[in-house]
């Protein structure tokens, strides 16, 4: 090989041998290449996502509804409650189930067939009542027992004498006792129901607690025509 070309090939490897070396230096430590010197541009923020929709919140009878932010409500299965909705649960089971008890000794004494058709749907009605009631309670571990509470003291309950002279009575008789009976009764849920709709904390057992009131209203007028 003449002096000339391995001259020339001397060179040749000198100029690779900085290259590989140029790379090298020019890695950082993690093995990523630098990026290129100059100004960055500033990343471009993400576009905002959909607004939140606000929630309209009914008030309670008389009042007015009222719009929240949705961030503001509680979830639904969590809802408030206070000691006085616990209260008229635990009332109302027992109240609706008498009731039921005085509806249930209709069809076969009763002699207006418009009488039996108001226990019917007395029953039709309050029965589901009672297990929506029960099932309040046992979503958040309550009992239905009230201690050293007397259920017979409740407004428009009606004593065991008298239940079991309206069992006794046939006809006519029935029908009447029937009407006064069943009109203190259902007076007496419809204050329960005032009462819990000015303290009460649970959205659910206000709305209830409002039928209870409006329908129950409706079937003492029932009854007071049927009397007339």
């Amino acid at each position: 090989m003449t002096h000339r070309r391995m001259r020339t090939l001397a060179v040749a490897l000198s100029a690779l041998l900085l290259s590989v070396v140029v790379v090298i230096l020019s890695r950082s430590d993690d093995g990523a290449v630098p990026a290129p010197a100059g100004p960055v541009a500033a990343p471009t923020s993400a576009p905002a996502g959909p607004s939140r929709p606000a929630v309209i919140v009914p008030g309670r009878p008389g009042e007015t509804a009222v719009t929240r932010p949705a961030e503001e409500m509680r979830d639904a299965t969590r809802a408030r409650h206070n000691s006085l909705d616990v209260w008229f649960v635990r009332m109302m089971i027992p109240h609706h189930a008498q009731a039921l008890e005085m509806a249930e000794l209709a069809p076969d004494r009763a002699a207006d067939p418009a009488l039996r058709a108001l226990a019917e749907r007395i029953r039709a009605s309050q029965g589901p009542e009672i297990g929506m009631m029960r099932g309040w309670l046992q979503e958040r571990g309550l009992g239905t027992e009230t201690a050293g509470h007397e259920h017979a003291g409740m407004r428009g309950m009606q004593s065991p004498e008298a239940i079991r002279q309206l069992a006794a009575a046939r006809g006519a008789e029935f029908d009447r006792l029937f009407v006064r009976m069943m009109t203190e009764h259902h007076q007496g849920a419809v204050q329960m129901a005032t009462d819990l709709l000015k303290v009460g904390a649970d959205l659910t057992l206000s709305e209830f607690a409002n039928s209870v009131a409006t329908e129950q209203t409706v079937e003492i007028d029932r009854m007071r025509e049927l009397l007339a």
